[in-house]
């Protein structure tokens, strides 16, 4: 059974089209002769007999009809092999894994959305985790694509801005600073903040943000692994919070929560796709980040009341 080889197909293929192994022979470009030396290599292969020879010409046998069908559908693994190289060659196809900081989660599903009904044969793997799970994803390969705010320092990264990434302090509606004008970071000394995970970007930003102003850090039994906890606890009225302004599009326009007016706010950084420079890009994920830097800023929330944004 090792022996078959696609000349193999293509020889049952012929014969069964042509009904006639000079006629096969001469579709195939052979000698007839040479015709007849295959047709029987083959069935010696399989130990079963694939033709019947007839005054009228050469039919299949059950065997012969078995191995046809057969045929056929190797046939056709071979077109879906060669599609599938050409779509994964091309970026039309292949498997891609983009990773993103859970801040991301307000556009990117978005941004993915739209590039798959460009590339709809792209078979496209997405995970969410804050930055030092996205940063180690794509230290380890296990993600080719980063979507984040603050591209790691510690690999070597190629980094293509996506757009603008605004973070704002909230607080509910009802808030003695609400409406409030040019607020000094002074002016929150003992008020009582909301902040996410050591690890997350936006805990790094509010840590620089803050400095040395005196605040009152609100311990509470909820984990503030989120942006969603975190705008929750705020609409509670338990605390403010430094966080993306992405984020909170939705309650601000809903008149849920308020942007404070507070000096050097809103600290404005960018959305950045990253990739590895010592990992060559599969074609589906450069293409990914072309469409990315191109299009992703039309994805992003927009955020109305906020002042000065």
């Amino acid at each position: 059974m090792r022996k078959l080889s696609l000349k193999h197909i293509e020889t049952v293929q012929a014969i069964a089209v042509a009904g006639s192994l000079v006629r096969a022979a001469a579709t195939l470009n052979m000698t007839p002769a040479a015709l007849t030396a295959r047709v029987k290599a083959l069935e010696d292969a399989v130990d079963l007999k694939l033709f019947d020879r007839t005054s009228t010409g050469m039919r299949l046998t059950k065997a012969g009809e078995a191995a046809l069908e057969a045929s056929r559908a190797v046939e056709r693994a071979v077109r879906d092999f060669a599609d599938a190289m050409l779509a994964i060659s091309t970026g039309e196809g292949g498997r891609l894994s983009v990773g993103a900081v859970s801040t991301a989660k307000y556009f990117a599903p978005r941004l993915i959305a739209a590039f798959l009904a460009t590339r709809p044969k792209v078979d496209l793997r997405f995970q969410i985790g804050n930055r030092d799970a996205t940063v180690d994803s794509l230290r380890n390969g296990e993600i080719e694509i980063a979507l984040a705010g603050r591209p790691p320092r510690e690999m070597a990264v190629e980094t293509f801005a996506l757009g603008p990434h605004p973070y704002v302090l909230i607080a509910p509606p009802e808030h003695r600073f609400a409406g409030a004008r040019g607020l000094n970071p002074a002016d929150l000394a003992g008020e009582a903040f909301l902040f996410r995970e050591i690890g997350s970007g936006t805990r790094s930003l509010f840590d620089d943000f803050i400095g040395d102003t005196s605040i009152k850090p609100v311990q509470m039994r909820m984990e503030l692994g989120s942006n969603e906890s975190i705008k929750q606890a705020v609409m509670a009225g338990i605390g403010i919070a430094l966080i993306s302004a992405h984020t909170i599009a939705a309650e601000v326009a809903d008149g849920r929560l308020v942007c404070l007016d507070v000096k050097d706010l809103p600290i404005l950084r960018r959305w950045y796709v990253v990739n590895r420079t010592d990992r060559a890009l599969s074609p589906a994920a450069s293409a990914f980040r072309d469409f990315a830097v191109s299009q992703g800023s039309r994805f992003l929330p927009l955020v109305g009341q906020s002042p000065k944004l």
